[in-house]
């Protein structure tokens, strides 16, 4: 199952610390793994399957980025709860949720007391407003889990992309976050979101793109919240660029994301309450001039690949120096953007040296010369959840995809949803 540590391999350890601003991790000594993985396809004939969230039953709910959402009973029977506009086939349709995009229907997550209050919650786009925004719904599941009823808002101001801009990847609905996860430690919902290609966003204090919120089951900010004087109360974290992957240690339930980064740089931070990212593509600071559409998320030469060093100097993911208490990265990808995305925890003694690992699934595309991703990589952890010690790509037993959902169920399995319409399940 182990392969050899790309850390190793990718680039000479002393070259990657004298060229990034985040320092590489040796490899250590490997640990070894004797399972081996089987393979399940769960769901299959999917379009764009986004997040799943399980019950303890083994029942799992599903978004699929444009159609909506649906439910897995572990009978095998698949019920459509929740359609998106012109979806078909679905219990109940919302007129006003639209996908567009890299924009949709994304996350989904079960309220911790779902037995008690029947409430589940998703992230999705919404043309309520005008302009769109993205939005967190609560609803309740009916007893037979064949319909959902009881829509509220929670949250309904999460910035949306709506206009096509001179940028790789640069259509309407780009940069879009989505991701919601209950922390089993405090209990509170994280939302993520991202910049919409908006220089204004990451730093603001008031726009709620670029951030990291933790809401309650209302939508209120979490008491101890503490971002900067004049911040929006509900930011845990700011000055993030796009957080598809959050997940929580399994020892301290510290929140720690997995970030894409701008051709460079996907990074994994350890989440500080009232932390900045120090993502800041605006132009005309940190030696800059103007930028395509006042946005240096790609400069320089934002169209064609050069060296990742380079760009990282030029437009950094963490810029330290203009804000140096700025939240360290404790892993880069080599300097390489490969789309890390989604992030969970591996607990149980069936995962043997790789219990409490992190799992994050990549979806690189080899866009701008960049080397295809679409893989699962373990990073192990020291006991405090805080210094990356080891990263191994998973052998997997079946095709790779664009990993966009990685996630373990009650049975200790990993679920992982891809683009190209399957839902897997890895057992060791």
């Amino acid at each position: 199952m182990l392969e050899r540590s790309r850390i190793a391999t990718t680039l000479p350890y002393a070259a990657a610390l004298a060229c990034s601003t985040v320092i590489a991790v040796p490899t250590l000594a490997m640990a070894t793994n004797t399972t081996s993985l089987q393979h399940t396809v769960v769901l299959e004939g999917l379009q764009a399957p986004w997040d799943m969230a399980f019950l303890p039953d083994g029942t799992m709910f599903f978004t699929e980025k444009c159609h909506g959402l649906s439910v897995l009973l572990p009978s095998g029977e698949v019920n459509k709860l929740l359609g998106m506009n012109e979806a078909e086939g679905y219990a109940t349709t919302a007129d006003d949720l639209v996908c567009e995009g890299q924009a949709g229907m994304n996350g989904v997550a079960v309220d911790p007391d779902f037995e008690e209050n029947r409430r589940i919650y998703v992230y999705s786009t919404s043309a309520m407003s005008d302009p769109r925004t993205n939005r967190v719904m609560r609803f309740e599941v009916d007893d037979a889990l064949s319909n959902v009823s009881e829509r509220t808002d929670i949250v309904d101001d999460i910035p949306y992309k709506v206009a096509e801009s001179d940028h790789p990847f640069g259509g309407p609905g780009a940069h879009n976050g989505g991701r919601i996860r209950f922390s089993p430690g405090d209990g509170f919902l994280y939302v993520t979101t991202g910049d919409n290609h908006n220089s204004e966003v990451p730093q603001s204090p008031t726009l709620m793109g670029s951030k990291v919120l933790r809401i309650d089951t209302d939508g209120n900010a979490a008491p101890d919240n503490a971002p900067p004087e004049g911040f929006d109360p509900r930011t845990y974290t700011y000055g993030h660029r796009n957080v598809q992957g959050i997940a929580f240690h399994p020892q301290t339930n510290t929140p720690i994301v997995a970030e894409h980064g701008p051709w460079h740089s996907d990074e994994i931070t350890v989440l500080v309450n009232g932390g900045n990212g120090g993502w800041d593509p605006r132009p005309n600071m940190a030696g800059r001039e103007e930028c395509p559409d006042d946005y240096c998320g790609y400069s320089p030469n934002q169209m064609e690949g050069m060296n990742r060093y380079e760009r990282a100097s030029f437009m950094p993911m963490t810029d330290l120096e203009t804000y140096p208490d700025a939240m360290k990265p404790i892993w880069d990808n080599n300097g390489w953007s490969q789309g890390s995305g989604s992030a969970a925890f591996l607990t149980g003694e069936q995962w043997g040296d790789w219990d409490g690992a992190m799992v994050v699934g990549i979806m690189g595309i080899g866009f701008g010369g960049t080397p295809i991703g679409q893989r699962i990589d373990v990073i192990q952890l020291n006991e405090e959840g805080t210094e990356v010690l080891d990263v191994t790509e998973m052998t997997l037993p079946m095709e790779a995809g664009r990993f966009r959902s990685v996630v373990q169920g009650p049975d200790g399995s990993l679920y992982t949803a891809v683009d190209e319409g399957m839902i897997h399940k890895l057992t060791p």
